[in-house]
């Protein structure tokens, strides 16, 4: 079976750098794709209670009939729960939903500084309170910018061990990347194929053409070399198994060159901008 390579993260924890990811897949789906995944060889799980479908994680977890300390599972706070009290009862809930005594990584999903008084920090130091107790072996973060990671090192005692951010070939940013890596910090990347967008792109198709291989897979390897954590998703198993395929090819310096120079900066953003966005629901 493929060995996906360990990213060791600041905390001495280990993860998959390559994952499965659950994000918009209906709950209904969920334990099949789940299933299949861990057949194919994943052991990396990203979901989160936005989501809606960790119950549906758990019953593909335990389907799969492997031992529960080969997988790594992630889940993530959703935004109505940043208050201490009710973050409390969100991971527990999470922990009830998937089935397990613990989970490997908990995030708060987005920063909302706009709401809850911008008062993400007592949000982060809950987290920390999971991870003192051992039911979560790590906690970070997702969509997290610089300065609302200089916040959290200025006033908590703990750096993330991730942050889980939009990152892809029209969107590589950067300035985040560089912060994490600056700080220990390891960076998950989500929508790593930009939800499509950038299959059809001219450079990428020609490098696909030149190495034999899918321009998703292409993309898939570009954020694997650059050292970032990845979690494709598809109900679709030929598309799992081929997302899974990244191990037996290299891109040279150049091709990977030519995909980090096809970055739009801020134009090439296909999410809500962390600074900004305000959701609660």
């Amino acid at each position: 079976m493929t060995r996906v390579p360990n990213i060791t993260l600041n905390d001495g924890n280990t993860i998959p750098q390559l994952g499965f990811g659950v994000f918009q897949i209906d709950p209904k789906d969920t334990a099949d794709a789940v299933k299949t995944a861990l057949e194919v060889g994943y052991r990396h799980i990203d979901t989160a209670q936005m989501y809606g479908n960790e119950k549906e994680v758990g019953e593909g977890i335990r389907a799969s009939g492997i031992a529960r300390d080969e997988i790594f599972v992630t889940s993530k706070l959703n935004n109505t729960f940043h208050e201490p009290d009710a973050a409390r009862k969100a991971f527990d809930t999470t922990l009830a939903d998937l089935g397990l005594d613990y989970i490997d990584l908990f995030l708060i999903h987005w920063p909302l500084p706009t709401q809850y008084g911008g008062d993400f920090v007592s949000t982060w130091n809950t987290l920390i309170e999971f991870a003192k107790d051992g039911r979560s072996k790590s906690v970070g973060v997702s969509n997290f910018q610089p300065d609302h990671l200089e916040r959290l090192a200025a006033e908590t005692s703990l750096v993330p061990a991730v942050n889980q951010i939009e990152v892809h070939p029209y969107f590589t940013n950067e300035i985040a990347r560089q912060y994490g890596k600056e700080h220990g910090i390891a960076t998950e990347a989500w929508s790593p194929i930009a939800q499509g967008k950038v299959l059809d792109d001219p450079t990428i198709s020609e490098i696909a053409n030149k190495v034999g291989k899918s321009t998703a897979q292409v993309v898939l390897r570009w954020h694997i070399q650059r050292g970032d954590i990845i979690f494709p998703k598809s109900v679709t198993p030929k598309r799992v198994e081929e997302n899974f395929a990244l191990f037996d090819f290299e891109l040279d310096n150049a091709a990977v060159e030519a995909i980090s120079a096809l970055d739009k900066g801020e134009d090439g953003r296909g999410g809500p901008n962390p600074d900004t966005f305000d959701y609660i629901g």
